[in-house]
């Protein structure tokens, strides 16, 4: 009988200890990523044998139930919850590693992805794969130079000789300063030619002397039947006194606009100041007599400017404005001096264009670079033919653009985040341009039950066995639901029930210890 007031202290003590368990999971039924323990009881023996009566009740283990909370959405990027098993693996100052269900994680004023604490949580950096804090100070998307472009587009077939459409492109140079890149299309003949200047920034001649094309032919269905190519030649001078023409000198400007087989197209310089007259404007037709100007190219008009001290020659083939030809004029040159040259018009494949510029001025390049130094070039490919290509048609309705791109930016800043389920964490920058950044790490232990609880947080214990780190959905551990949070695993009903058994236990408990000691008042009133 006198152990039976032991036994019952016992009782007291085990649900005591139930109902310490059971408060705490009520306490934190609203704790993001809490999960609830349970109480379990083994009893007491004393020596074995057939009269052995027992010791009572002890507390065997409180062990951490690890089922899964419900997700609650929060909108927000860096809220993050875990769909299956595993932890997320965060980091104090001293570099102590702790684990969590709890994904409530934000960006703090280092650029580290911290939780509630300031802990860091830790990630695999995307380029080195090693564990590392999740940091995105400085995070940026570096500029791109445009390397290629493409238009889509319709050339009005009806348009009349002469008329023009122009078509821009942003582009960008590699330090992501904008350019503006312009064709220019010339309607040139009747029957669907159309050519095409080039330039940068309104001033940065594209150099299509050197290309294959310049030009761009359609059929009869409005399709590119062929493109064409325009170049000068036998250029030659004929002056009183020593005054000469450097081949290496002359730019076609436009060479579009050499649509034409000239032969011995001359200009003739007048007495007055600037002046010059198309004497001769031949073509190809063998016939005796020289063609006259119209024959050839109508309303051609030449004249002289004198820019720096250097005099040069230019030549409106059309009369429509601007050079299409420009000579440079070396020594003294007189009244009656001329100078001829041939136009060539060669019909060419249907194929991309390479765009060459110069210098940009600012230390920059478009496109790919060659050389060194001086000798750089800055080409960007014109997708015309690629199976990339945006269509160029030629029907007969209003010329209008399509579509236009180019693959290259400016440098962007981080304008927000997302989080798939792989862990993986994207950038999306105010560049428009998607970057990787960081991958979030996932743990699981051996033996989730051994784990001690430290606060919200859990530690790795000799019984749990050491962290397995992964990433997330891979090797058994769950995925990442970004924009949510895991809700506490707590059952507030099971708790109550849990709570009411272990009231009825203590008081069963008290009632033994209660009788006992009455037991033992009666014994004591023997004697009387």
């Amino acid at each position: 009988m006198g152990s039976a007031i032991s036994i019952g202290t016992t009782g007291l003590s085990a649900s005591s200890k139930q109902m310490d368990v059971i408060g705490n999971n009520l306490a934190n039924a609203n704790t993001l990523g809490f999960k609830c323990s349970n109480t379990y009881f083994a009893s007491v023996l004393n020596q074995s044998g057939s009269m052995s009566t027992g010791q009572g009740v002890a507390v065997a283990a409180i062990q951490n139930q690890f089922t899964q909370g419900s997700f609650e959405t929060t909108g927000n990027a860096t809220d993050l919850a875990i769909d299956g098993e595993g932890f997320f693996m965060v980091k104090d100052i001293n570099n102590a590693a702790y684990f969590t269900r709890a994904g409530a994680f934000s960006i703090n004023s280092q650029g580290y992805l911290v939780d509630g604490n300031g802990y860091r949580v830790q990630g695999y950096d995307i380029v080195s794969d090693e564990e590392t804090d999740i940091s995105l100070k400085n995070v940026q998307s570096a500029p791109k130079a445009s390397t290629e472009i493409t238009f889509g587009a319709n050339l009005d077939d009806s348009a009349d000789y002469g008329d023009k459409f122009n078509l821009s492109q942003n582009v960008f140079d590699s330090k992501g300063n904008l350019h503006i890149l312009s064709v220019v299309f010339q309607k040139t003949e009747a029957n669907g030619t159309w050519g095409f200047d080039v330039k940068l920034d309104g001033s940065i001649t594209s150099n299509l002397t050197d290309q294959s094309a310049c030009g761009l032919v359609f059929d009869k269905d409005g399709v590119i039947e062929k493109m064409y190519k325009g170049e000068i030649d036998n250029t030659a001078a004929v002056t009183a006194g020593d005054g000469t023409i450097d081949d290496a000198k002359t730019v076609v400007s436009k060479p579009g606009q050499l649509i034409k087989e000239g032969t011995g197209i001359e200009l003739t310089k007048s007495a007055s100041s600037g002046v010059w007259t198309v004497t001769n404007a031949g073509d190809s037709d063998p016939g005796g007599t020289p063609p006259v100007v119209n024959d050839c190219y109508t309303n051609a008009i030449a004249w002289e400017e004198t820019v720096g001290g250097v005099a040069y020659l230019k030549v409106d083939l059309d009369g429509a404005g601007g050079a299409d030809i420009v000579f440079t004029l070396d020594d003294t040159w007189a009244a009656g001096d001329t100078v001829t040259f041939d136009t060539t018009k060669t019909d060419v494949a249907i194929q991309d264009l390479v765009l060459t510029f110069g210098d940009l001025g600012n230390g920059a390049t478009i496109g790919i670079t060659e050389g060194s130094g001086a000798t750089i070039k800055n080409k960007i490919t014109w997708d015309i033919a690629g199976d990339t290509a945006q269509k160029l048609s030629g029907y007969a309705s209003a010329s209008v653009v399509k579509s236009v791109s180019d693959n290259g930016y400016t440098s962007g800043v981080l304008k927000s985040l997302g989080v798939g389920n792989d862990g993986i964490i994207s950038g999306f920058f105010t560049n428009g341009q998607t970057a990787e950044l960081g991958q979030i790490i996932l743990a699981n232990f051996p033996d989730t039950s051994k784990l001690k609880r430290i606060g919200n947080y859990f530690g790795g214990t000799t019984e749990s066995g050491a962290a397995i780190k992964n990433k997330p959905g891979s090797g058994g551990l769950g995925e990442i639901m970004s924009q949510s949070l895991e809700s506490s695993n707590v059952d507030v009903a099971k708790e109550f029930i849990s709570m009411i058994t272990a009231q009825r236990a203590y008081q069963a408990s008290s009632r033994i210890i209660t009788t006992a000691d009455q037991m033992l008042t009666e014994l004591m009133n023997i004697k009387r």
